[in-house]
C-alpha cells in the first residue's frame, strides 16, 4: 500500500458504487487505505459489496441505499455517514444513464429522466455532503463528466448536455466553496472498458479500430479514470479546483489526424507510420482516407 496519494483514513463516498467505474473507484480507495462509503440504488448488493471490500483491504466500510435524485434519502446518507464515520472527506459522483434518441424524436420523459440523474443528482448529492465539507474547513468533489461534454455525440440525445452541465456545475462550487477549503473537480473519459460495454468490445475488430483513433492505441480500462480520481481526491492536488481532467488516451487531441489531407501529406504521414511499424490512420477505422489532389 503506498501512502504517497496521503488518503490514509479519509473518508471517501462514492455513488454508483455498484457500476463499472463505481466499484474501480471504491477499490482503489482502499488499496490506498481509505475508508469507503458505497451508494447505490440495491440495498442487499451495496451492503455486501462493503463488507466485501472491508474484509479484503482491511479498512472501515459501509454500503447505504441511495438513490441521488431522491433527497430525503440522499440526506439519509449523509446522516448515516456523519453518525459511522464522523466525517466526509471526498465524494465521488458516477452514477449516470444514456438514452439513444434522435433530438428531433426525444422524448421529454427521456430528456427529463436523463437530466435528473445526470445533472440534478449530481447537485443534490454534492450540495447534502458538500455542507458537511464546509463545516468541517476542508473537502473534495470529483464528479464523472465525458470528453462528450465538449463534442456533441450525435444520437446519444441530452447526455452531453447534461455533462455540459455537470462541468459547469462544478467550475460553481469550486468558486463558490474555495474560500471554505472545498475543491472540486471533473474526470472526463473517453472509450472505457467497462461492463456495460464489455460486449460491444467483445468484437477484437471493434477494438482494434477504436484504437486506431486514440494516440496511445488502446482502449482505456476502468483503472486508468480511477487513477485520475485518486489525484483530484487527494491533497496532492491542492492547488487545483475548478478545472477537468481528460482521460482518453489523447483522442481529443487526434482530431487533425481524423480529417481530410492533401494527398502529399497525407502520403508523408502514412510512409512514415508504416515505416516505424504504427497503426494506420484508415478507412479500415471508419475513417475516410483522402484522394491525391
Amino acid at each position: 500500500m503506498s501512502n504517497w496519494l496521503k488518503l490514509e483514513g479519509d473518508v471517501c463516498a462514492v455513488t454508483g458504487a455498484l457500476g463499472g467505474m463505481g466499484v474501480e473507484i471504491c477499490r482503489e480507495f482502499a488499496r490506498n487505505g481509505a475508508n469507503v462509503v458505497l451508494l447505490d440504488l440495491d440495498e442487499e448488493k451495496v451492503k455486501a459489496a462493503a463488507a466485501d471490500l472491508a474484509a479484503e483491504f482491511g479498512i472501515h466500510a459501509e454500503g447505504y441505499k441511495m438513490n441521488a435524485t431522491d433527497e430525503a434519502e440522499v440526506q439519509a446518507a449523509v446522516d448515516a455517514t456523519i453518525a459511522n464515520f464522523g466525517r466526509v472527506d471526498v465524494l465521488v459522483n458516477t452514477a449516470g444513464i444514456l438514452r439513444f434518441a434522435a433530438m428531433e424524436d426525444l422524448p421529454l420523459s427521456d430528456w427529463n429522466e436523463v437530466i435528473n440523474v445526470n445533472l440534478t443528482g449530481y447537485f443534490i448529492t454534492s450540495q447534502r455532503f458538500g455542507r458537511e465539507m464546509i463545516k468541517a474547513g476542508q473537502g473534495r468533489l470529483v464528479h464523472i463528466s465525458t470528453v462528450a461534454s465538449h463534442s456533441p455525440e450525435t444520437f446519444s440525445g441530452v447526455y452531453s448536455s447534461t455533462k455540459a452541465g455537470v462541468n459547469m456545475m462544478s467550475k460553481m462550487l469550486a468558486a463558490e466553496w474555495g474560500p471554505y477549503g472545498v475543491r472540486s473537480n471533473c474526470v472526463e473519459p473517453c472509450f472505457v472498458k467497462t461492463p456495460m460495454s464489455a460486449s460491444f468490445y467483445a468484437d477484437p475488430e471493434v477494438e482494434k479500430s477504436r484504437s486506431r483513433l486514440i494516440a496511445t492505441r488502446r482502449i482505456g480500462e476502468v483503472s486508468d479514470i480511477a487513477n485520475a480520481v485518486m489525484f483530484l481526491a487527494s491533497t496532492r492536488s491542492d492547488f487545483t479546483t475548478g478545472d477537468a481532467i481528460k482521460v482518453d488516451g489523447g483522442f481529443s487531441n487526434m482530431m487533425g489526424d481524423l480529417t481530410a489531407k492533401p494527398g502529399g501529406r497525407r502520403a508523408f504521414a502514412d510512409n512514415y507510420l508504416k515505416n516505424k511499424g504504427v497503426e494506420l490512420w484508415s478507412d479500415e477505422s471508419g475513417v475516410a482516407k483522402p484522394t491525391d489532389q
